[in-house]
């Protein structure tokens, strides 16, 4: 089937095409209500169906013969371990952590949270929750105690399971002084918690409240699936940057199963026994949908990697697994790219690595700027893909489907929308934009499977924040646009517009110009209040490795270049060399934040941030060129 008549069917008869991907899976009572809609517009999917994700995901490729297949590959760099867990033995480590949980009281509807490491553990008790009926809600290891309070209070957990600490490159964090702090912090307290003590740190316990991980786990006993609806949660997962009280995106257990499942061959291109490898975190939406889920539900080799991009211990690290472990399809943000390129801009590191076995490359997260994309595709000798979705979506909004009909590459866009998704152009007033034009980007209701329909505890938030501003549509809070050929470009968030004398341009538009520059690693553009203008771009620029270049020539070279390719209507002069950019821990460039600073607003550096030290560095540079005080 070509891609058009997949997509057109999904649009045409939405509960007969997904119907049919629900087939795939193994479900204790077959789903007989595909579709339902609420009063907003917003589909429940296979709400009738009776399942349990941690059965598909494992129990079903035992009985089916694939028990001594390779589930999961742990590979820590960091501590110098590499495991291999096959589906038998990971089927069996889940059942017995799930009884681990049971003893401590966990039932179905129960939320549990997990804020461990990159270890087999952590997706290990993900999947121990799911066996119980029980909602998780992972918070990335060793995030502030006030954020960790918030979620806290906010999922109100019954049981907290964690580790003694993390690594980070050479650093151990201890996890329980954080965790510790934050249940001070927090209203709510929770019955227990689970200590994983791994050798680099032993945690103290809170006599009464924490229990060894190990100790519980030699006493427990295998348990069974407990059965759950299609509609009943799976997940809260946390969006992060967020202010005030975070927003909890609810993941339903059929539609997320059903999707992911989907999207493993028609994304992604993979079979069962292919080796998959997301290189992210457990922590974020990515570490949910494609470390764990999607490749198991589908039968796949998944890697759980406990590592750096770079220096751990080289920009050498992701081909390096890649050829050890044969992976086909292989997925990361733009960020450990653009740091690799940094480090290794010739790709020589890459040249000691048989890629032979890898088919595509893809990208999401936030833009993958055309620069970058041209420098992995002429290095690699691969197809390099952007796909873009979101933390609320689940999976890929837009996307080329390798497994349906790889589509022409395009650089700079995500390429077409995935079956499901009705992606429209809008203006602030809903009406539809022609091709090439540059608006708001929504999906017209009911969205397909695997996309949240509700905030944990606050359905009025849920509307306020992405219903109300276009009737009838989801909104995304990107910006973008779709060409004659129907390829989607997203920009940036909508927030991400400078305003110039009265013309909007889009940051994404002339960061993709000037990251072309050849000594450019990467870069930020951000929004300079004016007096005359309303606001100027500047360019935040961090160099590749090695190069050099006197600011006033780089000046001079970037601004002749964005009025190239944009026009003088940017009004683009200033540019700022820095060591390096703020990020969050999930990749993305902390470009709210540094707006705020250039112009001399009150900001706080938020706790999703990887390195605070990034910020007193940048903040002596814009002093010393006089762009703060």
């Amino acid at each position: 089937m070509s891609y058009r008549e997949e997509y057109e069917r999904s649009m045409k008869d939405p509960s007969g095409f997904w119907r049919d991907q629900a087939k795939a899976l193994e479900w204790f009572k077959a789903p007989q209500t595909i579709l339902t809609t609420d009063a907003d517009g917003l589909g429940h999917w296979f709400a009738d169906g009776e399942m349990n994700t941690a059965y598909m995901a494992l129990d079903h490729h035992v009985k089916h013969g694939r028990g001594n297949q390779t589930a999961i590959i742990y590979d820590s760099p960091v501590t110098d371990t590499k495991r291999k867990y096959t589906y038998a033995e990971l089927t069996d480590e889940v059942a017995r952590t799930a009884g681990m949980m049971a003893d401590l009281g966990v039932v179905k509807g129960d939320r549990v949270i997990i804020y461990m490491p990159m270890i087999p553990e952590a997706v290990i008790a993900m999947l121990a929750v799911a066996r119980l009926g029980a909602i998780h809600s992972v918070v990335f290891g060793g995030f502030a105690p006030p954020e960790l309070a918030q979620r806290i209070d906010d999922s109100t957990p019954k049981v907290i399971l964690t580790a003694s600490c993390g690594i980070e490159i050479k650093r151990v964090i201890e996890y329980m002084p954080l965790l510790n702090k934050a249940i001070d912090l927090a209203q709510h307290k929770p019955q227990s918690c689970v200590v994983f003590q791994r050798p680099q740190c032993s945690a103290p316990l809170v006599a009464g409240r924490d229990h060894d991980w190990a100790t519980l786990l030699a006493k427990a006993e295998a348990v069974g699936c407990t059965p759950v609806k299609g509609s009943d949660p799976l997940y809260i997962l946390y969006t992060s940057g967020t202010t005030g009280k975070p927003k909890g995106v609810v993941r339903e257990n059929g539609g997320h199963a059903v999707a992911l499942n989907y999207s493993m061959k028609a994304i992604y291109n993979v079979e069962a026994g292919d080796v998959f490898w997301a290189a992210s975190d457990v922590g974020w939406v990515v570490g949910h949908s494609y470390i764990v889920y999607g490749p198991l539900l589908h039968g796949c080799t998944t890697i759980v990697y406990e590592g750096k991009p770079i220096m751990t211990p080289d920009a050498g690290a992701l081909w390096r697994i890649i050829a050890e472990y044969g992976v086909k399809s292989f997925f990361t943000a733009p960020t450990a790219f653009r740091a690799v390129k940094k480090e290794d801009p010739d790709a020589k590191l890459m040249a000691n690595y048989d890629l032979s076995k890898l088919q595509v490359i893809f990208s999401a997260g936030e833009r993958l700027d055309p620069p970058t994309q041209e420098w992995l595709t002429e290095k690699s000798g691969k197809t390099v893909v952007d796909h873009w979705w979101q933390t609320e979506t689940g999976w890929g909004i837009t996307a080329n489907l390798w497994g349906v009909e790889p589509k022409p590459v395009k650089f700079g866009s995500s390429t077409l929308p995935t079956p499901g998704f009705d992606v429209r152009i809008l203006d602030e007033h809903g009406n539809q934009l022609a091709a090439n034009e540059q608006g708001y980007i929504a999906i017209k209701l009911p969205l397909p499977p695997s996309c949240m329909n509700r905030i944990w505890g606050d359905d009025n938030k849920f509307r306020e924040s992405y219903l109300q501003f276009l009737p009838g549509y989801y909104t995304t809070g990107d910006g973008g646009y779709i060409d004659e050929d129907g390829y989607v470009f997203v920009m940036g968030r909508v927030d991400d517009v400078i305003n110039v004398a009265g013309h909007r341009l889009s940051t994404g538009e002339i960061e993709e110009v000037v990251a072309g520059h050849p000594l450019v690693a990467e870069c930020a553009v951000i929004a300079r209040d004016d007096e005359l203008k309303g606001q100027v771009p500047m360019g935040l620029v961090v160099l590749k490795s090695g190069a050099t270049i006197e600011d006033a020539v780089l000046q001079k070279e970037l601004i002749a270049r964005v009025r190239e390719a944009i026009g003088a209507i940017t009004c683009y002069k200033d540019t700022v060399i820095l060591k390096r950019l703020p990020k969050t821990r999930s990749g993305k460039t902390l470009r709210k934040t540094l707006n705020k600073i250039v112009n001399g607003q009150e900001y706080q550096v938020p706790s999703t941030i990887d390195d605070p030290g990034v910020i007193p560095e940048i903040i002596d540079i814009l002093k010393e060129k006089r762009f703060v005080k």
